[in-house]
């Protein structure tokens, strides 16, 4: 708990400090992109820190749910993989996703490497809250997969690794691996939403993709 209150402290602070000609705010959030780009610096040091120091065990009062999920897409896998694998391209067929801020993006020993926050609006209690998941998507083009970690307040981790399995006869199946991490409180309303929000965004891109939209 200590170690949060210290990370929130500084995530409030990395955000008074930022220069005052960074780029205009958006809309849907009350900071800028750079000021967002300053959270996820901050929220990506406490999350390897908490990664390294706790695990999801009983006594931290912390559980962890994995769920699989999959679809067919009539499709090509190599394409089926670019477009799926392309986070802009899931604004629009996800439920709660408004936007996609890139904060920083490179490849290294063939892995493609994106920073990012995702501005959502998650309904709690029947009214939308504006959240900022930050997060870490690794593509692995000669694996056919790739991998994303993410944390977003309260302390809601989620790991995915998502793969893409070439079916034959121009059909792929893409198989989703999900890890969620939170309060044994929020877990459930986690798992709910986080699964839901995910099954809607493969049906969204299986029709985009499979209709020659995307």
């Amino acid at each position: 708990m200590k170690q949060l209150v210290r990370f929130l402290a500084a995530l409030f602070a990395a955000a008074l400090l930022l220069p005052a000609l960074s780029a205009p705010a958006r809309a849907d959030t009350i900071e800028t992109d750079a000021q967002i780009a300053a959270e996820w610096q901050a929220a990506w040091d406490f999350y390897k820190f908490y990664q390294v120091a706790t695990a999801p065990l009983p006594y931290t009062g912390r559980s962890r749910v994995e769920r699989d999920i999959s679809i067919d897409i009539d499709a090509p896998r190599e394409h089926v993989f670019e477009v799926y694998s392309n986070f802009d391209n899931h604004v629009g067929r996800h439920s709660f996703l408004q936007r996609i801020v890139t904060h920083k993006d490179w490849t290294d020993g063939g892995v493609h490497y994106v920073n990012f926050t995702a501005i959502e609006n998650i309904p709690i209690a029947g009214v939308p809250v504006t959240t900022k998941t930050h997060g870490q998507q690794r593509v692995h083009p000669d694996g056919f997969y790739y991998e994303t970690d993410s944390w977003t307040l309260p302390n809601v981790v989620t790991h995915q690794k998502i793969v893409f399995t070439d079916l034959g006869d121009g059909r792929t199946r893409v198989t989703e691996h999900l890890m969620f991490e939170a309060s044994v409180l929020l877990i459930d309303f986690t798992v709910t939403n986080g699964v839901a929000s995910h099954q809607e965004t493969q049906a969204g891109l299986k029709e985009a993709i499979e209709s020659g939209e995307l």
